[in-house]
This record gives structure tokens, C-alpha cells and sequence, in this order.
């Protein structure tokens, strides 16, 4: 699957364009706030129904406009079947997404059809934050994956927000504590299960490339760490229930599930330098990329937003020749640098576009 074109109106800073892509890479260029990065979060949203940077949809209106509409024609390389998305968002908070004028009951149900996977300077949250995000990282790959998953996390969620008020409320109601102690076990044995699994098949592939940008140069690894690694959530909730008391919020549960993230030996944060640190999460998202390709059938459009900064030339070099491959379906591509994109697109072999983008307005130079 790859999108063939797009139109835009009242979305942050692009008032309106109508821009068609090459199915190989698109190579977009710009000054920095000229609206590249927003031209990359359009597409996001048509895959996932909301940014990539913001959790509230009203930052992604522009100023002057009342509502943004984001419609986008995609095809099957192996046939001549076409699907339109449309995505609209008003300030009054209705969010309407459709598939060929036909109109979603829950949004929930367009996750997985037009995978998606990012690579963004504000990924560094992934080894500086906290591990909410990591946690985050984790539901937005398995949830393309498995709407089981989907299912499952968003029952966990749900069930953890009733515990926590419960256990704040001042007569605490014991019988319908382990009421949601016992649903909440179902949902997250399933939860950590998947997590441990995608965690495995992570590993190895985020090594491969990371050997590749580096030239073998340091050993990275993950590790996946679970309160459920220990004992089963009911075991886990009642030799704690005291503690959960006093606190008012529960304190064991996948809720508190991380991924560490090492490089010889030692943690990510604090240790690797800036060039390291995007290798590692480029190596991150390209593993993603593998894992959603090989689990559902279909390369993953590839955002790749402003990659090459904190990079040497020979890891630039390196990661260049291998999203060049044909394996990697369609890239879109952001670069300040308007002679290095330049320099890329003249290499890429066919299949390939340049773009600009000034103040809003996205042109198709080549």
C-alpha cells in the first residue's frame, strides 16, 4: 500500500494544498517551521487517528480556521484497487474518520489498516522520559497489530482508573476491590504476555541495525522488566493491598512495565551521545517497521523527520543505503538541508519525488 496523494485544509500551519507522492521516497524540503514536519503528522493522523506530538486535536487546527480536513487516496502496488480516507476535526470536538464515504463507528477500528511507523527527533523521550513512554512505544506497535490488544489495554486502563478512585474513597468496598482485582488479572496476563513476546522479537532486530548505522562500533540491548515477572497480578495486588491504601493508587501491574535500554553495558540515558542515541532509535523504529511487516502482510509507510541531524557521514551513508532498499515500500523523507535532499533524490533510482515547503504551501518540485 502506498498514498498517492493527499489534500489538506485548515491543518496547523497548511491552509490548503493538493500534493501527489511517489510510491518509493519523497524527499521534502524546507527551513526549519516551514511545515514540513506538520505535512508528516497529516499522514500519521489519516493512519492513526491523532498526532504524532500532541494529544489534543484542537493544536492541530489552525488558528484561523473552525475546523481541518485531511483526505487521502492510497493503492495497492500489486493491483488497481484504491481506497479514500477522509479525517474530519472541528473545534467543537467532533472527529469524524471515513473509508470510502462510509463513515467509522469507533475510530479504534481504522488502527492497523494504513500502518504507520515514525522516526522523529522527539523520540529521545523514549530513552531521557519516563517509562510511560516507553509504555506508550509498546501499545502503539501492538495495538496495530492485535485489536485484541487494543481490547485488552484499554479494559486494563479502565479497570485501573475504578481501582485507584476505590481505593481513595474513604469506606472501601473490599468485595468489589477484588472484583476488579480479578478482571484486571485476565487483561493484564495478556498484556504482559504480548509485551514479552514483541520485546524478544525486538531484540535481534534492533541490533542488526544498529550494526549496520555504526559499523559494529558498540553492543546495544533491551530488556524487558514486568511486575508480572515475579508473580501473577491477583498475588501481586493482595500482598499489597495495604500499601495501595495508604498511597490511594495502585503500586504492582503492567501499568509500571519499561523497557531498558543499554549500550555496552550501561543505560542509554546518561551514557550514549547524541549521534549514538538517534542510532539506537532509528535501529528502534526500523525494527518496529519488521515486526508490523512481517505480522501484518504490509510494508508501513516510513516517516523519517529530520534523521540526519547529530549523525556522522558514514552513519548517514549507511542508513541511506538501507532505506534505499525496495523492502522498505514507501519513505517520506525531511531535510533543512535543501543540497543534501537534493543529493538524495538524484541518487534514489526511479519512484522518487522532491518536494518544498514554504510558509504552508507544499509544492512538487521534481
Amino acid at each position: 500500500m502506498y498514498l498517492k496523494n493527499i489534500s489538506i485544509s485548515g491543518f496547523k500551519n497548511i491552509l490548503k494544498g493538493e500534493i501527489s507522492f511517489a510510491p518509493k521516497i519523497n524527499c521534502i524540503t524546507g527551513v526549519n517551521g516551514a511545515g514540513k514536519t506538520n505535512l508528516l503528522e497529516a499522514i500519521y493522523y489519516l493512519s492513526m487517528t491523532k498526532g504524532y506530538f500532541s494529544q489534543s486535536d484542537l493544536n492541530s487546527i489552525n488558528k484561523d480556521s473552525d475546523s481541518t480536513t485531511i483526505s487521502a487516496l492510497y493503492k495497492r502496488k500489486d493491483d488497481e484497487v484504491s481506497d479514500r480516507f477522509i479525517l474530519y476535526m472541528d473545534r467543537d470536538g467532533v472527529k469524524v474518520l471515513k473509508k470510502n464515504e462510509k463513515k467509522y463507528s469507533r475510530l479504534s477500528d481504522h488502527i492497523g489498516i494504513i500502518p504507520i511507523v515514525m522516526v522523529s527527533p522527539y523520540d529521545t523521550c523514549l530513552i531521557n522520559e519516563s517509562g510511560e513512554e516507553r509504555r506508550k512505544y509498546m501499545n502503539f506497535i501492538l495495538s496495530q497489530l492485535d485489536r485484541e490488544y487494543l481490547r485488552r489495554i484499554q479494559n486494563y486502563n479502565h479497570l485501573l482508573m475504578q481501582r485507584n478512585k476505590l481505593l481513595k474513597s474513604y469506606n472501601l468496598n473490599k468485595d468489589l476491590l477484588y472484583t476488579l482485582n480479578y478482571q484486571m488479572e485476565d487483561n493484564a496476563a495478556y498484556i504482559h504476555s504480548s509485551r514479552e513476546e514483541f520485546s524478544k522479537k525486538l531484540l535481534p532486530l534492533v541490533q542488526k541495525y544498529y550494526n549496520v548505522i555504526s559499523g559494529g562500533s558498540e553492543e546495544v540491548f533491551i530488556n524487558y522488566k514486568s511486575d508480572l515477572q515475579r508473580a501473577d497480578l491477583s498475588s501481586l495486588l493482595l500482598d499489597n493491598e495495604e500499601k495501595d491504601r495508604v498511597l490511594g493508587f495502585t503500586t504492582k501491574g503492567v501499568q509500571r512495565d519499561d523497557l531498558v535500554f543499554m549500550m555496552d553495558g550501561f543505560k542509554f540515558k546518561g551514557s550514549g551521545s547524541q549521534g549514538q542515541q538517534k542510532s539506537f532509535l532509528i535501529s528502534l523504529k526500523l525494527a518496529q517497521f519488521e515486526i508490523i511487516k512481517e505480522l501484518n502482510g504490509l510494508n508501513p509507510l516510513l516517516l523519517l523527520d529530520d534523521v540526519f541531524d547529530k549523525l556522522d557521514i558514514n552513519r548517514v551513508s549507511s542508513l541511506l543505503s538501507m532505506v534505499s532498499e525496495r523492502s522498505f515500500g514507501q519513505i517520506f523523507l525531511t531535510d533543512s538541508n535543501k543540497i543534501r535532499t537534493s543529493d538524495i533524490f538524484n541518487t534514489v533510482q526511479g519512484e522518487s519525488a522532491l518536494l518544498e515547503v514554504q510558509e504552508g504551501v507544499v509544492n512538487r518540485i521534481l
